[in-house]
């Protein structure tokens, strides 16, 4: 943890962004020319807030010309997200790749392979049927053991939720990570054609604590915004001057076919809040501080906190390099 301050409020997460900007804008030209020694940078955009603030800043950092924005629908996301992230790029002044992922996920079993999972608890799911997993329960209100429900929608808008048995939800889940590995390959064979370096999006709430896909959303050469709260990243989309209906856009994952946001999906917690509680926890701030910045009680804010501590467990792993029986020197950096 970083060293509690004397006090802590809900002011803690403003940001001077025109400072936060100038730093990234010199980290992206360091480290792409330096450090990575590429001529550019690839990244996915979804017209969603964390892609469109990074390729905003890469376009200041390098240039338009040396920024290639990658659109990846493929048939079950929204076309909102294909139309919004058209529309930055034509507000960034760059020509995107479009590269429809269906056909890769169809061969892989993407979809067969998760609706063969649902249809094990809900054997009538198929053709015109939509779904989504959630976390069940209410964090603030008591304490949980966390596990997964699975919700159907039928052709005529009947709704059921179940919770989903271990072996459902990891059939689930390993088919829908097809979705961010294949768009991970995309890029690289991109950044590979290129002589670019590939760029994450993971704000700070994704990146410590766990929202993402090893192999897929959490790989890239460098995160520029990894260190921002989402909050902060909403300020610095303002700041920037992103289009207004970007700037409007609300946390989700695009992935399932019903509508699902990220704190339901992962965080159990809206994004403005669970930043401050994590902002609170990373600066050592007392659980009782926490609360009152919060607006919480301090056993809500207690059992905050301890999600927090799981899930940052769970981010330390996937982001652990491959393990070696023996350590192997591979000569120093240039």
């Amino acid at each position: 943890m970083l060293n509690a301050l004397s006090s802590f409020d809900s002011k803690a997460l403003d940001l001077d962004c025109a400072s936060a900007a100038r730093e990234i804008e010199d980290a992206i030209q360091r480290i792409v020319a330096h450090d990575l020694r590429r001529q550019g940078i690839v990244l996915g955009v979804s017209g969603g807030i964390d892609s469109s603030v990074c390729a905003t800043l890469a376009v200041r950092a390098l240039g338009p010309e040396r920024v290639q924005c990658i659109l990846m629908p493929e048939k079950e996301n929204s076309p909102k997200s294909t139309r919004l992230g058209t529309l930055l790029c034509e507000h960034l002044g760059v020509t995107p790749a479009m590269e429809n992922i269906t056909g890769p996920l169809e061969a892989l079993g993407c979809y067969e392979r998760r609706d063969n999972a649902i249809r094990r608890l809900f054997p009538e799911f198929g053709p015109g049927w939509k779904q989504k997993i959630g976390l069940a329960g209410n964090l603030l209100d008591a304490d949980r053991v966390n596990y997964f429900t699975l919700t159907v929608e039928s052709p005529e808008g009947e709704r059921q939720t179940s919770r989903m048995p271990v072996d459902v939800y990891l059939d689930v889940v390993a088919a829908t990570n097809l979705k961010q590995r294949i768009r991970k390959t995309v890029e690289y064979t991109h950044a590979d054609r290129l002589n670019y370096a590939v760029l994450g999006t993971p704000n700070r709430l994704e990146y410590e604590l766990g929202f993402f896909v090893r192999g897929g959303d959490g790989l890239a050469d460098l995160k520029p915004i990894a260190h921002l709260y989402k909050s902060q990243v909403y300020q610095m989309a303002a700041y920037l001057g992103l289009p207004a209906e970007i700037q409007a856009q609300s946390p989700s994952t695009d992935t399932y076919t019903l509508p699902q946001s990220q704190e339901e999906f992962y965080y159990a917690l809206p994004y403005d809040k669970l930043d401050l509680a994590l902002c609170a926890y990373g600066r050592g701030a007392s659980e009782e501080e926490a609360a009152a910045a919060l607006n919480l009680t301090v056993p809500q804010v207690h059992r905050v906190y301890k999600d927090i501590t799981a899930k940052r467990r769970t981010s330390a792993r996937i982001l652990r390099d491959a393990h070696l029986v023996q350590p192997v020197s591979v000569g120093d950096e240039a």
